[in-house]
């Protein structure tokens, strides 16, 4: 297949490339800057430079292609908002170019308002800001073949500019690393070359069900998180309150664990790479 991919260059989706890549399909990719389209063509992938905000643009490459995957988004908090509503036009935008063929575009979301042990059956909460989800399922009641990957709060790997690193950067800033009451709320996890095979076999499998968990640890209390990440920073680990997290509180004690037995069933897949505890545990992960 020719793939197009949006966020080709971000943690995950410069996976998808390199995994699309690796099994023989031909990618095209959206980068933001010279610089990142020039990494791109490096790997032998074709480049659309572009933003979120060129939805013509976007529209175009998504109707040149086979399959879409849609994994940009722009992760500056302060304007989170604004930028789920972004998201959504994208989105719209994608699935537009695709309109009366059954060519795949896998939208990315996540375990935010998803109910703690659920599976791809469940909805998420319909309150939560980020649209991405909402917007493929619409799409797909509009007779278009999207479907959407969650993925867990952590993507794992070295390199990875996720939340556990807000978390270790957080703890230095501190002195202590910290967890919510009891921090027995869970994080799934998974690394982000698993993630990476869970697109690739949804599409050449047609992506056909609404929903794909690319997920590998299923519930990773908070604690053990916090443990890690104090003993390898050699610093306390305790109990604060929600000010403590600032803005990032809400992630902090959110129960963001589910269930993949389903897409591995149905994907086959098996994920393989390290568990979440495992990669905290390496030294690199602390480098600065």
């Amino acid at each position: 297949m020719h793939v197009f991919v949006t966020g080709a260059t971000g943690w995950v989706g410069s996976a998808v490339v390199h995994e699309l890549l690796a099994a023989g399909h031909r990618v095209t990719g959206q980068a933001r800057s010279p610089d990142k389209a020039a990494a791109l063509r490096g790997l032998g992938a074709g480049v659309v430079q572009a933003t979120l905000q060129d939805l013509d643009t976007l529209r175009d490459a998504a109707a040149a292609a086979d399959a879409v995957v849609h994994t940009a988004f722009d992760h500056d908090f302060a304007h989170f908002i604004a930028h789920c509503a972004q998201d959504q036009r994208v989105i719209q935008a994608l699935g537009e170019a695709l309109r009366g063929t059954r060519r795949p575009l896998l939208v990315t979301s996540g375990l935010l308002g998803v109910r703690r042990g659920g599976n791809e059956t469940d909805l998420p909460d319909p309150a939560s800001p980020r649209r991405s989800e909402p917007a493929a399922r619409a799409l797909a009641d509009a007779g278009i073949c999207a479907a959407t990957v969650r993925l867990p709060p952590s993507v794992h790997g070295l390199g990875e500019h996720g939340f556990v690193p807000i978390l270790i950067e957080l703890a230095r800033r501190t002195g202590v690393s910290a967890y919510l009451d009891e921090g027995q709320n869970c994080w799934s996890g998974v690394h982000r070359h698993d993630a990476a095979r869970v697109y690739r076999y949804a599409l050449e499998q047609g992506a056909h069900v609404p929903v794909y968990h690319a997920i590998a640890d299923e519930a990773v209390p908070f604690k053990q998180i916090a443990e890690v990440i104090g003993k390898h920073l050699k610093l306390p680990v305790a109990s604060r309150g929600a000010e403590h997290f600032g803005w990032f509180a809400r992630m902090a004690g959110a129960d963001m664990a589910a269930s993949s037995s389903a897409t591995r069933a149905l994907l086959g897949w098996a994920p393989v790479g390290p568990e979440l505890i495992a990669d905290l545990d390496q030294p690199g992960y602390y480098a600065r």
